[in-house]
């Protein structure tokens, strides 16, 4: 069995395009999916590490109650498809279980990094030239040190929109073209 694990971010549920989309694409390339939910937490957490780090430990202790019963041995390919501060819930996760997992990073914050750094995890990366969250030189550099392909989407905000729809329609292919070469053969078109 392949399984496709959701962690989806903060206010960022997983029917909005980025993850709509992805687990769609790892369904129809033989995935199961598995969504997480993280129920209440705080929503105004920019600027606050003190309810960034309440987010964070609400979100990886509801993520544990919701996984306890998965048998990640009987899985043949694990792909955590992650958002924000699921892209730190998830790398939580799979160090604190030793599980090596292939990973799509939408939009990670600085503390996924922090974390990549101790459980080293294979991905790709996904973020916006123009998200108030991290900035651009901060991703790339980290990327590179992570040797992580590092894909942007030019004027894009925390959910790589850019105001404009019609812009955000055409940004949307490529991403998920990129995601489905990843998911399909494991490598991206950076390995190419």
């Amino acid at each position: 069995m392949n399984l496709a694990v959701v962690f989806p971010g903060i206010g960022y549920h997983t029917d909005k395009p980025l993850l709509y989309y992805s687990k769609k694409l790892a369904a129809s390339l033989g995935f199961e999916i598995k969504e997480v939910s993280y129920g209440d937490i705080p929503a105004d957490v920019k600027g606050s590490s003190e309810k960034m780090n309440a987010a964070f430990s609400s979100a990886l202790a509801r993520s544990e109650a919701i996984l306890k019963d998965t048998d990640f041995s009987a899985c043949g390919r694990l792909l955590f498809i992650s958002k924000s501060l699921g892209t730190v819930v998830s790398t939580a996760f799979a160090g604190q279980h030793d599980l090596k997992t292939e990973n799509i990073f939408f939009t990670p914050v600085d503390a996924t990094f922090s974390l990549l750094t101790q459980h080293r995890q294979d991905g790709i990366v996904f973020h916006g030239t123009k998200d108030p969250w991290i900035k651009t030189s901060v991703v790339s550099d980290a990327c590179e040190r992570l040797a992580l392909p590092l894909f942007l989407t030019k004027n894009g905000n925390h959910s790589l929109e850019t105001g404009d729809v019609v812009t955000d329609l055409k940004n949307l292919c490529p991403v998920m073209e990129e995601i489905r070469r990843y998911i399909k053969t494991g490598a991206c078109s950076h390995d190419r």
